[in-house]
């Protein structure tokens, strides 16, 4: 993918790419919105779903090529969203891009909602696969990566995994059938916040050196600050990172960002903001945002 392409198709063949301002806009709304809908469910991942919002901001309105008046457009790119308990998130970037109404999001959780816990396509057109239970995400999408090569397509598989799931075996094997077969239509975003459930990646089980484990698997790797701009749409621009390769991005986060009270600490993985956390979180996000 050449730097041209960098951008949301507004039209047949024509690429417009928003400017970091914008993108940055997007993301505060989308980590304001994720905290409102788990309060409001009182359930919810809040310290992953900000930590992935700029890499969801940078997907979805400078990246993804998507057919807008058809969700299922066989030549459409396909992103799965292997960390898919942070559907908070999700769902808000779906909303901002307006691929589902804002107002569906008072919803989340609720009996007979479309918007389940974790994403599910059966319910939504805009999901690629339904995923939740850890280490599902990257095998489908060596599998959509591997169709797309098998007939000579141009469309790209983008997987955005969490890196307490790289403990899931299920990741590595999918990692060594992609090099295996070569699969630079593949690339996997990595949330590095360096917390899972309960503790720290690392007291858990040690995962750096991270990018180098990913070059042993025979993949092509760039390590990146994921709240970065500038560093996301230069990764995303320079796709395949090598040829005959898929292509690996680190994405260094801070779990909880964008909030002082939530950022790294390992609590906030599924804990809920009382209502007085809320408010606080929100008065920061509106400032630091602009919005």
């Amino acid at each position: 993918m050449s730097s041209s392409e960098i951008g949301v198709e507004t039209e047949p063949g024509r690429r417009t790419v928003p400017d970091i301002a914008e993108l940055r806009r997007h993301a505060g709304w989308i980590r304001m919105q994720s905290l409102r809908m788990v309060h409001k469910a009182g359930l919810g991942h809040p310290g992953g779903d900000l930590s992935s919002a700029d890499i969801l901001a940078t997907l979805y309105f400078a990246v993804l090529r998507l057919n807008l008046a058809n969700p299922r457009d066989p030549l459409r790119d396909r992103f799965i969203m292997s960390k898919g308990h942070c559907t908070g998130a999700l769902y808000s970037t779906l909303a901002a891009r307006g691929l589902m109404p804002a107002s569906e999001l008072e919803t989340y959780m609720q009996p007979l909602s479309r918007l389940n816990g974790h994403p599910d396509r059966n319910k939504i057109e805009w999901v690629e696969a339904n995923t939740g239970p850890l280490g599902h995400g990257l095998p489908i999408g060596v599998g959509c990566a591997l169709a797309a090569q098998m007939d000579g397509a141009r469309w790209r598989t983008f997987v955005l995994t969490g890196d307490g799931e790289l403990q899931e075996g299920s990741n590595w094997e999918a990692a060594m059938a992609a090099a295996q077969f070569g699969l630079e239509g593949l690339t996997v975003i990595v949330d590095r916040n360096r917390i899972q459930q309960g503790d720290f990646t690392e007291n858990t089980i040690r995962m750096d050196p991270l990018a180098d484990r990913w070059r042993a698997f025979g993949w092509a790797v760039r390590e990146i600050d994921g709240h970065s701009w500038e560093e996301l749409l230069s990764a995303f621009s320079a796709l395949p990172f090598q040829a005959g390769r898929p292509s690996c991005i680190v994405a260094n986060t801070v779990k909880g960002k964008g909030v002082s009270e939530i950022e790294n600490r390992p609590e906030w993985h599924h804990r809920i903001p009382t209502d007085a956390e809320l408010q606080r979180a929100l008065e920061e996000l509106e400032k630091t945002y602009g919005l």
